[in-house]
């Protein structure tokens, strides 16, 4: 039996989507189509109302990102493997059928709210060909048809080498680059090239443009931490401010986790706890909004400050109510 917590194998659900369609390989009939979006989508929508549940229960918050960020994984896997083998199969690939499926940005964290954006890097070898651009467009379909939002570029090593020098968001997308599925040597070279050709010797330049960004970030916000209905992903002192400071010592100490940080002495065990308590609690809160809404709210507004101290546990004690305690 299958545990809540228990991470779903992409491998698994491919071959579930495989049975769907019994012998019929090639271009899917309509039917065949709707059978496999209404099966994920009831694997989706099963999977979030237990990490709500869970949430509700436990208020762990990044646990609650990462599930998000764990299902999302197995879905993408399974589409990926299911169009390979289904859909386009190349009996006698050539070099340059081969692809990467990457994720980047905050999902490259292994971290999603509800209603996060999906950000994929399809990494490819040389040039685009046929056989990649159909089993790209096929992935997309399906996501877009499970009503998520997908950032997406296709793009091979060069190009996102020579991009990420130029481009700012570009290069910070690449730092939180994580592989997710597919030809992993193609990740691998494009880490080991990032590290090399633009991480290395440009860590005043990515410093100055990351606290640049942050500035004009909190000026658009608003500049104090006690804002009445503070947005909590790009608010003064939100999410996006902490990942920021973890970017920056990340790119400048060249390191891959946090606890490396630890090692490097940039932060003691205990300032480490304190990050990531407080991250803790900002992705709850981010979680429970979305769920709340239904939507990528990412703004505390006065209509939901009552109902979020309630689903955050606070309670009324003598002279202060539950939302002054949240607030």
């Amino acid at each position: 039996m299958t545990t809540p917590d228990a991470v779903i194998d992409g491998g698994e659900l491919a071959k579930e989507l495989t049975s769907l369609i019994g012998s019929r390989k090639g271009t899917l009939a309509p039917a065949d189509r709707v059978a496999i979006v209404n099966r994920l989508k009831t694997v989706m929508a099963e999977r979030r109302a237990e990490a709500e549940r869970q949430l509700l229960a436990d208020g762990r918050g990044t646990v609650c990102a990462q599930r998000l960020s764990d299902l999302q994984d197995a879905i993408i896997r399974a589409v990926h493997d299911f169009a390979i083998e289904n859909v386009y199969r190349s009996e006698n690939p050539t070099s340059s059928e081969r692809m990467a499926i990457v994720a980047v940005g905050g999902y490259g964290r292994g971290t999603l709210a509800p209603g996060s954006d999906v950000d994929l890097l399809f990494l490819l070898p040389y040039k685009q060909t046929p056989w990649g651009e159909s089993v790209v467009e096929f992935i997309l379909y399906i996501l877009w048809d499970l009503g998520l939002k997908v950032g997406h570029a296709t793009r091979n090593v060069n190009e996102c080498i020579r991009l990420s020098r130029s481009d700012m968001t570009i290069r910070t997308a690449i730092l939180e680059a994580r592989y997710l599925w597919g030809e992993k040597t193609l990740f691998d070279d494009l880490v080991a090239r990032f590290d090399a050709e633009v991480v290395k010797g440009t860590g005043p330049e990515f410093i100055a443009a990351k606290l640049a960004e942050r500035d004009a970030r909190h000026r658009q916000q608003g500049t104090s931490r006690y804002l009445v209905e503070p947005n909590v992903k790009d608010g003064k002192g939100g999410l996006r401010d902490l990942h920021t400071l973890f970017w920056i010592a990340k790119y400048f100490y060249r390191v891959k986790s946090r606890e490396e940080l630890v090692k490097a002495g940039v932060f003691s065990r205990a300032e480490l706890q304190r990050f990531r308590k407080s991250e803790d609690f900002l992705w709850a809160i981010r979680c429970h909004m979305h769920f709340l809404t239904g939507r990528a709210e990412e703004r505390l507004s006065f209509d939901i400050q009552r109902e979020m101290a309630s689903r955050l546990g606070y309670t009324t004690h003598p002279g202060l109510k539950d939302v002054e305690r949240f607030m």
